[in-house]
């Protein structure tokens, strides 16, 4: 946390750099905009696993992406959350379009619903990542005229273990039933969800919450984050 408040800090004294390739001018230079936007599609883990929505990201999580994502998410470079809320409302839109689902489902009306985060890992991050990247698309959809509301309605249900080095098989074992809909929080705003998460890797995380999702009686064709790592069966 004091590593956050000192960066924080330094941000305000000396000039700013470009989180993805450290260039002079701003926290995120025109290129590296490009990369965060410039190739959305599809992007299913290999292999998927059951129950998993049509999974859509904004670009590979690689070099410049990759950094980028790791400055806001772990490092608290909140200024960046506009830039990659962009990336993720592009990538939506481009799903929904080539599904067909702006003309379909989505025409009525869908919740955008972050999947969240641990406890321990929103209090040692000191702010919600995905959570306000939710908030932060929701308002881009909007504006092109989609009928799109944030909705945090998804809980931990209990703890799970440390997800590093498990395969997808073990982090579906691992995770199954950890996700439930928060009965505490007003209803969704509507019978479609979009899920949103930073990262997509075995689609575990992704396939869980859709579950819980489902589970509540919403329906979930779509996902989008900002990135998705590279797989191989």
């Amino acid at each position: 946390m004091l590593g956050r408040v000192l960066s924080a800090v330094l941000d305000l004294v000396l000039p700013p750099s470009c989180a993805g390739c450290g260039a002079k001018g701003a926290p995120c230079c025109p290129g590296c905009r490009s990369a965060l936007a410039g190739t959305p599609a599809r992007r299913d883990p290999v292999p998927a696993p059951a129950g998993l929505p049509g999974c859509w990201s904004a670009a590979p999580y690689e070099g410049v992406v990759r950094a980028t994502i790791v400055a806001y998410k772990e490092r608290g470079a909140v200024s960046l959350a506009g830039v990659l809320a962009e990336a993720v409302a592009r990538t939506a839109v481009t799903a929904l379009e080539r599904t067909g689902a702006a003309r379909g489902w989505a025409a009525g009306g869908f919740a955008v619903v972050p999947v969240p985060s641990a406890r321990r890992s929103l209090r040692d991050r000191g702010h919600d990542p995905v959570g306000r990247l939710a908030v932060l698309a929701a308002r881009r959809l909007r504006a092109c005229g989609l009928r799109a509301e944030s909705w945090a309605g998804l809980r931990q249900a209990r703890r799970v273990a440390d997800q590093a080095g498990l395969s997808c098989a073990e982090r579906s074992a691992n995770l199954a039933g950890s996700l439930q809909v928060d009965r505490g929080a007003k209803g969704p705003p509507a019978a479609f969800a979009l899920l949103l998460d930073d990262i997509v890797t075995t689609g575990a995380t992704l396939a869980e919450a859709a579950r819980a999702l489902r589970s509540a009686g919403l329906r979930v064709p779509l996902a989008v984050t900002a990135s998705a790592t590279r797989r191989r069966s």
